[in-house]
């Protein structure tokens, strides 16, 4: 068992003020794997200060000088690859392969990403007779879900940096064992103290204080929709930036001219990416009247075709949920599904054949499946993939678009001009046209109630920026 008995602030480890820890489960053995200190609001405000101290050094600290510091970290998050990557195996439950790739192989790609687009980013431009210059926002709160931990700390951690910001992060409860191989990486690479802090602790506690700190310039949150309505209030009351990725009920559209053996069984994958546990998981597949009892058949053969299992096993596709309290959630909308009328096609509440000990949920896929049923219009996090037929185009735009959700959505047409046009109707941060992959370059982010701001490339290192403008202030 990994027992973590400090948090990282100013540059060293150091005790918190308080001796209560958090224990880390193992989702697929139920054993509890590590230990983390609870931090407390009085944690939180001396990284702050931390933060804020080191605020004015690194701020002024050239590019190339940031850029040096980010490339020794990229290469030690390589190095620790393996590491990373069964680190977050066993606090999330990720397959293994899904966790080299993804969960371990993201974070790096990201930072390399930065390293290739910084030395071109202009951080000053000429309008007229005036200087605008994109000057760093400040203290910077990152506050970081489960599902990707370590990928969604970097993503926020690592434009921050680049932009001149001093961070304090506050992982999730549920998974912060990642955080602590990135903080001991940032302590590897001599980054000046007080620029990365680490402060791990409950949501309630620990991210709270960093969201209402007066301190803090900007909060950078991803998770629920309800507790980012949560962080939006307290940061509220200091006018502080927020940028928020929240929930996703993403529609899958397939057109009738789309080759349909690979939109559904690439939806199906989509849908089930990290055992459902995705914001942007295309978890409503939306089609062609006339295809859909072939598409029905097969996304169950499909899904059927995906192993569930030990997450350490090469062949295991899906891997448990996070917590018994999840896989609870999970089953209650499985249960709502067909207390609702949705045909259940396969999958259900019952555990995996053999699996009795960790949050397993069976792949499942639901059939007629109407707009207005709680399983298409909520998101679960969850294994769930529901299929519902629309008649022509318009309203398959419609039902994509009914709901309270704008993260991701995905188009399948051999037309790329109709998709193209589909895809700019579709209320979506981001929509993927047969199955493209997302650039890491691309910005990534959501509209509606699926959040605020921008994270990936100069979108996201701009939410750490402020724009100045020096009037009358001549040449460079």
């Amino acid at each position: 068992m990994k027992t973590y008995d400090s948090i990282y602030v100013d540059g060293r480890w150091r005790s918190p003020r308080e001796s209560a820890f958090l224990e880390v489960e193992n989702p697929a053995t139920e054993q509890v794997i590590g230990k983390v200190p609870l931090g407390t609001a009085g944690d939180v405000a001396d990284a702050v200060n931390a933060a804020r101290r080191a605020f004015p050094a690194w701020s002024r600290a050239e590019v190339d000088e940031r850029l040096e510091y980010l490339s020794r970290l990229r290469d030690v998050l390589a190095a620790r690859h393996e590491d990373l990557a069964r680190t977050v195996v066993a606090e999330v439950g990720a397959p293994i392969g899904f966790a080299r790739k993804v969960q371990a192989g993201l974070p790096i790609a990201v930072t390399t990403s930065y390293l290739e687009m910084l030395p071109a980013f202009e951080f000053t431009e000429r309008i007229g007779s005036s200087t605008v210059v994109k000057e760093p926002i400040g203290v910077v709160g990152a506050i970081t879900p489960w599902n990707y931990p370590l990928h969604q700390a970097v993503a926020k951690v690592v434009p921050a940096l680049a932009a001149g910001c001093t961070v304090v992060l506050k992982p999730a409860e549920a998974a912060p064992l990642s955080s602590y191989l990135l903080a001991e990486a940032m302590h590897d690479i001599g980054l000046p103290p007080g620029v990365f802090n680490l402060v791990p602790g409950l949501g309630a506690v620990a991210g709270e204080a960093l969201a209402a700190h007066p301190d803090v310039d900007v909060v950078s949150f991803t998770g629920s929709t309800r507790t980012g309505r949560r962080i939006g209030e307290l940061a509220s009351r200091t006018a502080k930036r927020v940028v928020t990725e929240l929930g996703g009920k993403s529609a899958n559209l397939i057109l009738p001219d789309a080759d349909l053996h690979q939109a559904v069984t690439t939806g199906v994958a989509y849908a089930f990416l990290n055992s459902g546990q995705t914001c942007t998981a295309w978890t409503r597949m939306l089609v062609p009247a006339a295809q859909y009892d072939e598409a029905v058949v097969l996304a169950a053969e499909t899904a059927e075709g995906h192993v569930v299992g030990d997450p350490l096993a090469e062949g295991t596709a899906l891997g448990p949920l996070i917590s018994a309290a999840q896989r609870q959630r999970v089953l209650g909308y499985i249960a709502e599904g067909l207390a609702e009328g949705a045909r259940l096609v396969t999958g259900g509440a019952e555990s995996p054949e053999g699996l009795h000990v960790g949050h397993y949920v069976r792949p499942t896929v639901f059939a007629d499946v109407r707009p207005d049923m709680t399983i298409a219009r909520q998101e679960i996090f969850g294994p769930v993939l529901s299929i519902l037929p629309y008649t022509d185009e318009d309203e398959a735009i419609h039902m994509a678009n009914d709901t309270i959700y704008g993260l991701a959505a995905a188009v399948w047409s051999t037309d790329l001009e109709r998709a193209q046009t589909v895809a700019r109707r579709l209320q979506a941060g981001q929509v993927q046209i047969n199955g493209a992959e997302i650039d890491l370059c691309a910005p990534f982010g959501g509209c509606k109630q699926s959040g605020s701001g921008r994270e990936l490339g100069r979108y996201g290192l701009q939410e750490f920026l402020q724009t100045k403008a020096i009037h009358g202030a001549g040449g460079h």
